[in-house]
């Protein structure tokens, strides 16, 4: 049975409770997809349910829906929310970030919140963060921003019009818009726009997945531009990996867009996220570490969602329902990678690495949690490789669309810079295959590509699977799991090394037997064979003869 590390991580803490009971780790907080965080996320988490606003608008395919989502990419509106007030009177002192803030909603209930960011004396325009709670489905009741129809929830505002407001202990009159003034600071567009401060210019700056990919597209915010050139049908300018996205109408611009916002985007602010945990961490310290674990669970929380639930089970929008969607397409579900259905085995195993990350930086075991975000990023490229195969396969040998085309070239435009940093031949020939316009698609020199790079990724054939059909119980033609090279090199050597080896022990005891044989043919002639017939000689140890046994 396979056991968990997150169950490792708990024996360990029960069993050296004198030792870790200093760590400030609350233990209640609600399981993200099966992890315990360690801090409240539940508001990261929900930047998920943007990906499903934007997904809504997308498939309506009208202008003014398209017009919703690219609004939702840009505003947000269910992480990070914040009212945008104007005060009466300027503020009367300066106001620390952080700062208590209450208020009434239009039903005259209290609004609790805290100041946004530092505000100076003097200032009359606030922002004010709304309080978020630890239990998922209810972590916040105002959402707003960009948010259209039954998806807005005004129910947690503070009320409209002129009302007053406490700030640290100070009573202010404000006036505000509650439907055009709660805004959000935390939205999928911000995921790619602010690579530049937080990963190329950050603490622990160069961030090595970080730096594929700027230096493959030439610049950080490539996800963003990626995304809206897609939005106005337009055309990327990167040093690499370019497209022109006025080759497609609605229906493959919807599937660049979904797929690029959430696995360009959120999935580089996801390692963002674990890299922020290893700059703050402070090696071997069990008290202070805190801020690096809360970085780490917003990372699970990038790379899960809110909607898969507490189990995982649930649907979602991000990188773990991917991962989910994929194994059923490449035989690599359950805990073992060997089965169709159920949770992926990658979700499995990085369900682990996140628990023993978590448990390596509470505990200052700095130089080890590195090693667990290294693997992580690893095994986070799975996905993009089996999108990539499915749909050059599906383009090649299916007669793919317009929409399958897409598809192969978000994915692709996902994993090429990881691709090129291994070998820039390889990713050329991703490259032609997949992107938009590619003149035909050769699913088996794609599947070559990828396969020639998997040691550089630190990944197996195994971890990939093989493209199965399920209305067959087989995999595709010329699409099942390779082998890997390292493992047919072993193997080989090992037969070849096992032959000598029995080849030249025979040969010995041939010789042996040969010299044997000519020596008792030469005693015969000599009339003094070796052995005579009838007669057995035994000495006991004193030396006589002891009768034979005739």
């Amino acid at each position: 049975m396979k056991l968990s590390v997150s169950l490792l991580a708990a024996s360990l803490a029960t069993a050296e409770a004198g030792v870790w009971g200093n760590l400030r780790r609350r233990l209640s907080f609600e399981k993200v997809a099966t992890y315990s965080p360690g801090s409240q996320v539940t508001d990261h988490c929900a930047i998920d349910r943007d990906q499903r606003a934007i997904e809504v608008e997308l498939a309506r395919k009208t202008n003014e829906s398209w017009e919703n989502a690219q609004q939702i990419y840009l505003q947000g509106g269910n992480s990070k929310s914040y009212a945008l007030i104007t005060l009466s009177e300027p503020l009367r002192s300066n106001v620390a970030k952080g700062t208590s803030v209450t208020g009434k909603n239009a039903d005259g209930n209290e609004v609790a919140g805290k100041m946004y960011d530092t505000t100076s004396s003097g200032a009359v325009n606030v922002k004010v963060q709304y309080a978020t709670t630890d239990v998922q489905d209810s972590y916040v009741q105002c959402q707003v921003g960009a948010l259209v129809g039954e998806d807005i929830n005004m129910s947690g505002c503070f009320a409209d019009g002129e009302n007053t407001i406490n700030i640290g202990g100070e009573v202010y009159t404000y006036t505000y818009t509650a439907a055009t003034e709660n805004k959000n600071g935390r939205t999928i567009a911000g995921f790619s726009t602010q690579l530049e401060d937080k990963l190329k210019n950050g603490p622990g700056a160069p961030y090595a997945d970080f730096e594929y990919f700027r230096k493959y597209y030439g610049t950080s915010d490539y996800a963003d531009q990626w995304v809206n050139a897609a939005f106005e049908g337009g055309r990327t300018s990167f040093t690499n990996g370019n497209a022109d996205f006025s080759q497609y109408g609605l229906e493959g611009r919807e599937q660049i867009i979904k797929k690029g916002t959430a696995y360009m985007n959120v999935w580089m602010y996801t390692i963002r996220e674990f890299e922020d945990a290893l700059d703050d961490c402070k090696r071997g310290c069990i008290n202070c570490n805190d801020d690096p674990v809360h970085a780490w669970d917003e990372g699970v929380c990038f790379y899960t969602g809110s909607l898969e639930g507490q189990d995982g089970a649930p649907s979602g929008y991000l990188l773990h329902q991917l991962a989910d969607k994929r194994s059923l397409n490449f035989k690599t579900g359950g805990p073992d990678g060997t089965d169709v259905d159920g949770q992926s085995k990658l979700n499995y195993d990085l369900m682990d690495e996140f628990a023993l990350g978590n448990y390596q930086l509470q505990s200052g075991n700095c130089p080890s949690a590195r090693k667990t975000k290294e693997r992580i990023a690893q095994l986070m490229y799975i996905p993009m490789i089996q999108g990539s195969l499915r749909y050059a396969y599906k383009v090649d040998k299916l007669q793919g669309g317009e929409k399958e085309k897409a598809e192969g070239a978000a994915f692709a435009a996902a994993v090429l810079p990881r691709v090129h940093a291994a070998n820039s031949d390889a990713a050329a020939k991703i490259y032609n295959n997949l992107r938009v316009g590619a003149s035909s698609t050769n699913h088996q020199e794609v599947k070559a590509a990828f396969e020639s790079v998997y040691p550089q990724f630190g990944l197996t054939c195994a971890d990939i699977g093989g493209l199965w059909n399920e209305a067959t119980n087989s995999y595709y033609p010329g699409m099942g799991p390779c082998t890997d090279a390292s493992t047919t090199k072993v193997v080989t050597e090992t037969n070849s090394t096992l032959a000598i080896a029995l080849g030249t022990t025979f040969g010995v005891l041939f010789a042996l037997a040969l010299i044997a044989v000519l020596y008792m043919r030469s005693r015969e002639k000599q009339g003094a064979p070796v052995f005579k017939a009838g007669e057995l000689e035994f000495k006991t140890e004193g030396g006589e003869e002891e009768a034979d046994f005739n």
